[in-house]
């Protein structure tokens, strides 16, 4: 039986987030550890290619675009992480959400997916392995998404999640490079997800709020962004809304400048903060981005807000969308990558 979301929820009897180190994006590799990584492997190609990669590796894009005949790009993305709740079910709304949310970035439709599990098999029951693809199925159904098998593995961590392929108007993209000065800075989501998740992690206290926003699909934003004719845009996981905001400003050879009073937040994130619930990951993220991002006009607090690390996050946009709050504008490269004022 899964738990009623509220303020406070009895745990089931089973807690997932127990039985891994991290949670949700937060357990990402560090973004300046991943680019070292990656440092080297978008020179050249294959010497007889089957098709045109259209968006690689070079500007880390939330997809893998490649063209098609008659205009359509075929969209490719993969995202799998360990348990962000304990309710088996819920965590596969999640990771479903999560990992089809990269198509929608980048202006697309999801087709089919595949599943990527890995369960501890002499650890956690097979019947809640059954119910995290239960989850990510209904929710990739949602989307109008086939999902047509996967591949599982015994693994000492749970870990869930989906390879979607996905269709695009090539002439109609959106990517971490398309930012335009003189254009507004929109976010789809508020932010929050990562303190109050930690503080489910440790003490149970589960925010319906953060998990009706995680197990939302960003298909609406996706092709509200794209009626906009906007081109610039990722949406906002792991690295937080500083280290992904960062990404786009860089790859597009502009500033980025965020209202900090503007950005919402969902309820609590800021009390869950103030109890110490930050992840590692957020911390990370915000080492990263210190160095390029003027901070001086905020708190520590609120620098930490920023770059909490988020999981299945809405959509950063370079443009405007109905109901979004504008949060910022790209501006002219200056000083900083990123100025919060």
């Amino acid at each position: 039986m899964r738990p009623t979301f509220g303020t406070v929820t009895i745990a089931p009897a089973i807690r997932l987030t127990q039985y891994a180190h991290g949670g949700g994006c937060a357990c990402k590799i560090p973004p300046g550890e991943l680019e070292a990584v990656v440092a080297g492997l978008t020179a050249g190609g294959p010497a007889d290619p089957a098709a045109e990669l259209i968006v690689g590796l070079d500007d880390g894009d939330d997809a893998a675009v490649v063209r098609l005949a008659g205009g359509q790009g075929l969209v490719l993305t993969t995202d799998f992480f360990t348990p962000v709740v304990d309710d088996a079910y819920t965590f596969g709304r999640i990771a479903a959400a999560n990992a089809l949310s990269d198509v929608y970035a980048m202006g697309g439709t999801p087709v089919v997916a595949v599943n990527l599990l890995g369960w501890p098999r002499d650890v956690l029951p097979a019947e809640l392995a059954a119910e995290v693809l239960r989850g990510g199925l209904e929710v990739a159904h949602e989307a109008g998404c086939h999902v047509g098998g996967g591949h599982s593995i015994d693994d000492p961590e749970p870990k869930y999640g989906m390879a979607v392929t996905g269709i695009v108007d090539v002439d109609r993209i959106i990517t971490n490079s398309g930012a335009v000065a003189g254009t507004p800075l929109s976010l789809t989501k508020p932010l929050g997800v990562g303190v109050l998740n930690s503080r489910m992690k440790a003490t149970g206290e589960v925010s319906e709020e953060a998990v009706a926003s995680m197990t939302a699909l960003n298909r609406a934003a996706g092709q509200a962004a794209v009626d906009a004719g906007i081109r610039a845009g990722t949406d906002v996981t792991g690295f937080g809304l500083l280290g992904h905001l960062y990404k786009m400003a860089r790859a597009s050879g502009v500033t980025a400048v965020v209202d900090a009073a503007a950005v919402p937040y969902l309820t609590g994130a800021r009390e869950a903060l103030a109890g110490g619930f930050v992840s590692g990951g957020t911390r990370r993220n915000l080492d990263w981005v210190r160095p390029h991002t003027d901070l001086s006009a905020v708190s520590e607090d609120e620098a930490l807000l920023l770059a909490d690390a988020q999981t299945s996050g809405g959509l950063l946009l370079g443009g405007e969308v109905p109901g979004a709050p504008v949060i910022g504008e790209f501006v002219p490269r200056g000083e900083h990558v990123v100025i919060v004022r």
